[in-house]
């Protein structure tokens, strides 16, 4: 998929799936899921989706690797507002990275839970400027409810998508619209709150 059509300012919005998490003698299988969009007054909307499965895993896990696929995609230098219901990624990556950074990669209460994640989420991270804003899970919010659909599906049926493919997000909205009378009042306009981005992250732990 080219990706030449993601400079400027871009939009991602992510969400992860983990099934069975009430049960501890099983497998939780999960996913994770975005879509990327940038906006041109002409042309409007372009979108790209993209999705990764793993066959036993966490929320928070795949919380870290929705950023990781979605800013991995970016093969150019952007600035990104990158959205996301996961409270544990997004203050993970304004607050926690940097105090664990100036503690030598160590917190008080012991390990870091998935140091790993982390470590290569700021390397992907680090080439971009990102402005990270939360939003509630399931409150009426077109995008991350088709996000989260997406994160669901990958989960259920272990698919990844490798790569950004073609969204179908449009779709999937007027269908909401028609059938389910859902989302009527929603206007697919770019936000206008300030872009205000996150300090740049630290260096990852070697």
């Amino acid at each position: 998929m080219n990706t030449r059509e993601f400079r400027g300012l871009v939009y991602i919005h992510a969400d992860e799936s983990c099934l069975g998490n009430q049960f501890s003698d099983r497998a939780t299988p999960g996913g994770a899921a975005g879509m990327v969009e940038v906006f041109d007054e002409k042309r409007g909307w372009t979108r790209r989706d993209y999705y990764v499965s793993e066959r036993d895993t966490t929320n928070n896990k795949m919380a870290i690797r929705s950023a990781i696929e979605g800013l991995g995609a970016l093969k150019h230098v952007c600035r990104v507002i990158f959205y996301s219901d996961s409270s544990y990624l997004v203050n993970g990556m304004t607050e926690w990275v940097h105090t664990w950074a100036r503690r030598g990669w160590k917190r008080k209460g012991g390990p870091i839970e998935n140091l790993e994640l982390w470590a290569d989420l700021l390397r992907v991270a680090a080439r971009h400027t990102i402005d990270w804003r939360w939003v509630r899970g399931h409150a009426g919010n077109p995008k991350n409810e088709y996000v989260n659909g997406l994160a669901v599906d990958a989960a259920r049926r272990q698919k990844r998508s490798r790569g950004l493919v073609k969204s179908d997000f449009d779709r999937w909205l007027q269908d909401q619209q028609d059938e389910h009378e859902r989302y009527v009042d929603f206007l697919d306009l770019p936000p206008q709150e300030r872009f205000d981005p996150a300090p740049q992250p630290p260096a990852p732990p070697r």
